[in-house]
């Protein structure tokens, strides 16, 4: 973690703001701006652990800053501690210690043990530009709360970043949902992560979700997430270009002689558009890239020097092929829209499917053509399973969407992920 004071900016800043907002202290702006008023609320928040308030985010700051942004805090057993008890310490909820905790007898604590106490606010931040540690951090703080969800590692990213699996739920019916094949998307991987916290808040305590038992869809279907397929890009996109990148003198020139790849970056760090490397139509993708004069490695829409060429579309080729997905979702950005079908290879189901999905979400049904068409994992899963799948474009405007617009897509997108597990 590098030091932040007055004057920095960046996504570090920006998770910085935001759990200092979650927690009651007043940064301004969660904007990414390390100004006078995000300051003020670390030297706040550093008064009321002991820390000296000089507004600096140093090592000593950062320790105990880590446990807010991981959203819980370790706590070790004293002689009458009841876990309603630690809660008000806390002020959080004793059914949520008990839930972070399932192997301890609240009757009878055993004094020395150490516990997980969560803190009372969400761990999956909506309103910040949704960073691979980011991701990593709600993943993490999600597994402490619900030690009963299972994440795995499908692979890796070509720069070695892991690319994590969520399941959620036991049950025969399995569902597979992706998001973040391209880097501009990002806002995917948050609309995939809240979905996950909110179904997993729901289970523990029994409660329902939208319109559904979370107890009853647990148990009859299981819902797989890859919440960022494209981690390398995502990466760059928000964070920059760094130094030490080994592709840094190649992404500059692939980018036409630029530094700047938040606006235009959507391909993975080998300047492959990792949703035209399937083998689906491959060829076809490789010729309509030739028509717009893509060449070779860029931001967007060169298909690779091969099918599935790259590490981030082989590890879902192979997590794919490892399970019996009933019915699959990509997600994307922009236009409010579904693409369904692939070479008239979908089944009849699917555009029935579709069209419940366009209803609830209030977005249009559509087939994709011309360069979009090809090359994708929805048409690779249509194609090879001959089962329903879909790309789903949300948000609207330019990518990337703004994350002001985060609420919105998940409130037109929550039933539609609950819905896809019953069909």
């Amino acid at each position: 973690m590098r030091t932040l004071r007055q004057g920095a900016s960046g996504s570090d800043v920006l998770e910085v703001q935001s759990v200092l907002k979650k927690i009651g202290l007043d940064p301004g702006a969660v904007d990414g701006v390390y100004g006078e008023q995000t300051q003020k609320a670390v030297a706040e928040f550093q008064k009321q652990f002991g820390l000296t308030p000089d507004g600096i985010i140093g090592p000593q700051t950062w320790q105990v800053l880590e446990h807010f942004l991981l959203g819980y805090d370790f706590y070790i057993i004293r002689p009458g501690d009841t876990f309603y008890s630690i809660a008000q310490k806390y002020g959080t909820d004793p059914a949520a210690v008990a839930v972070a905790n399932p192997r301890e007898n609240p009757d009878s604590l055993v004094v020395g043990s150490r516990i997980v106490i969560p803190y009372s606010f969400d761990v999956v931040p909506t309103d910040v530009s949704f960073t691979y540690e980011i991701l990593m951090h709600s993943i993490e703080g999600l597994k402490k709360r619900y030690p009963f969800l299972r994440v795995g590692n499908i692979g890796a990213s070509v720069l070695g970043k892991a690319l994590y699996s969520l399941r959620l739920g036991t049950g025969p019916n399995q569902v597979f949902y992706n998001a973040a094949h391209h880097a501009l998307e990002w806002i995917t991987s948050p609309l995939l992560m809240k979905f996950a916290e909110e179904y997993l808040k729901a289970y523990a305590f029994g409660q329902k979700i939208g319109e559904y038992d979370s107890r009853e869809l647990w148990n009859s279907a299981s819902i797989w997430l890859v919440p960022m397929v494209n981690p390398d890009g995502v990466d760059l996109v928000l964070n920059g270009l760094q130094r030490n990148n080994p592709y840094y003198s190649r992404l500059i020139r692939w980018n036409g002689g630029s530094t700047d790849f938040s606006s235009v970056w959507e391909a993975n760090i080998r300047g492959v558009d990792l949703n035209h490397n399937y083998n689906a139509a491959w060829e076809q993708s490789k010729r309509a890239e030739a028509e717009l004069g893509i060449t070779g490695p860029g931001p967007t829409r060169y298909s690779g020097p091969y099918p599935v060429s790259e590490p981030e579309t082989r590890a879902m080729v192979r997590f794919t092929r490892s399970h019996n997905f009933r019915l699959a979702v990509a997600y994307h950005t922009q236009g409010q829209v579904i693409y369904w079908n692939f070479m008239n290879l979908a089944p009849a189901e699917a555009k029935t499917i579709g069209e419940n999905m366009a209803r609830i979400s209030g977005y249009s049904l559509e087939q994709a053509t011309g360069v979009a068409s090809y090359a994708g994992y929805k048409d690779w899963f249509i194609q090879e399973y001959r089962r329903p799948g879909y790309t789903i474009e949300v948000g609207q405007g330019k990518n990337p969407i703004p994350v002001s617009q985060f609420d919105q897509i998940y409130r037109e997108n929550l039933g539609v992920l609950l819905y896809a597990t019953t069909v």
